[in-house]
């Protein structure tokens, strides 16, 4: 009975010095990257990253992951609209986090981190310190502040010195934009999205650093880093350890430029029919000067409105020209005057100004949207010449 109560005071005592303790890791320690590959949802299809600490002598096996959110947290959906939500880092057993992925067909590939002992005890101690929960949560931002960046800044902070990144020699610098369609069917509803709602901001190139905030670039830019001091490789081995590749889906007839192509021909179809009976489908401007409107206000609020700092500059305002809902009374008559039909003449001009914008590479925007926007230009040089014409009359 002694003998029992002594192995359950030492199991005790180790678990206390787990949790509480600066835990100093030994020889056979182990911190290393994990990269998830991408998985089939969209807040899945730019993968994950996460932390691995491992020492066999104290028998734990753990992940450390900044990707964590709640969707059932009070206000959730606000404050993510409004710029405002907070992640966390939570820490998991290995295996359960393993099973998880693999259960997902999701790949999970290792970096297993060239550190000094001590500079992994201090690794895992910053860690344990992040995951208090006075610690624990951190404003998020898609660019500058997810499950990648933390991991870097991690690095940096354990290291104490920025890595120096020796990218392979067909690495591009590309733009925000750009990195974000890597990893989306660019014909897709989340990319269409996406290149609505986010600005010109999002279209410079941007620094190699600035590529990390992407899962699959923080493993790709690890792989070749080295720490200034040691002139030493950070990464000495790495291994795949769940090698599946996910394979985007087509789109087909559910995809945007398909739908919108069909939308857009059913305007064009309608302004050739009211031009030929020299008459108006006042339903369908009402739809156009509505829909475009709404949008346009949606993407001021999203520049102005809140906190999120890729909603600015954003010019596909000059097709969703938001006081074109101020319009709506003025387009529900039958006729317009001077000043009504130079507003029209004036969405013209914008809708042209945004194909400047797109060649010169100012802003790139959502493929799906060209038909739309053919078929609302012609539908706006009709309604100039359906208006003056009743003028003459």
């Amino acid at each position: 009975m002694m003998g029992l109560k002594k192995i359950l005071s030492a199991v005790g005592l180790l678990s206390s010095l787990l949790t509480t303790a600066q835990l100093q890791l030994t020889n056979e320690s182990e911190v290393s990257i994990l990269s998830i590959g991408p998985g089939p949802l969209l807040n899945d299809a730019f993968g994950h990253n996460a932390i691995r600490v491992r020492d066999p002598l104290y028998n734990f096996d753990v992940v450390f992951d900044y990707g964590r959110y709640d969707f059932e947290a009070e206000g959730f959906y606000l404050n993510f609209t409004r710029g405002k939500l907070d992640y966390s880092i939570e820490r998991t057993d290995f295996e359960n986090f393993r099973a998880t992925y693999e259960h997902q067909n999701r790949s999970i590939t290792e970096q297993q981190l060239n550190l000094s002992s001590a500079q992994k005890t201090a690794f895992y101690n910053f860690l344990r310190e992040n995951i208090k929960p006075e610690n624990q949560s951190y404003p998020y931002d898609f660019f500058y502040n997810n499950c990648a960046t933390k991991i870097k800044d991690a690095i940096e902070t354990v290291v104490g010195e920025p890595l120096n990144y020796h990218p392979p020699t067909d690495f591009k610098r590309l733009s925000f934009r750009s990195l974000i369609r890597s990893d989306l069917n660019q014909n897709s509803w989340g990319s269409l999205g996406i290149d609505i709602a986010l600005g010109s901001v999002i279209d410079q190139v941007v620094r190699i650093e600035e590529h990390l905030f992407l899962p699959k670039n923080l493993q790709l830019l690890l792989e070749n880093a080295q720490i200034s001091s040691s002139n030493s490789r950070l990464v000495s081995a790495t291994k795949t350890l769940n090698p599946t590749t996910f394979v985007k889906k087509s789109t087909g007839i559910n995809s945007p430029l398909f739908v919108l192509t069909l939308v857009a021909l059913f305007l064009l179809w309608i302004t050739y029919r009211d031009h030929k009976n020299k008459r108006r489908t006042k339903w369908v401007d009402v739809s156009i000067f509505g829909i475009t409107g709404s949008v346009g206000l949606v993407l001021l609020l999203l520049w102005f409105a809140t906190e999120h700092t890729a909603t600015a500059n954003n010019y596909n305002l000059l097709w969703a020209f938001a006081t074109n809902l101020l319009f709506i009374p003025s387009i529900l008559k039958t006729t317009l005057n001077n000043r009504g039909i130079k507003y029209i003449v004036f969405l013209v001009i914008l809708l042209s100004l945004m194909g400047l914008h797109w060649v010169t590479g100012v802003q790139s925007f959502a493929i799906g949207l060209i038909p739309l926007i053919i078929a609302i230009y012609i539908r706006y040089l009709f309604l100039i010449r359906h208006f003056n014409t009743a003028i003459s009359l």
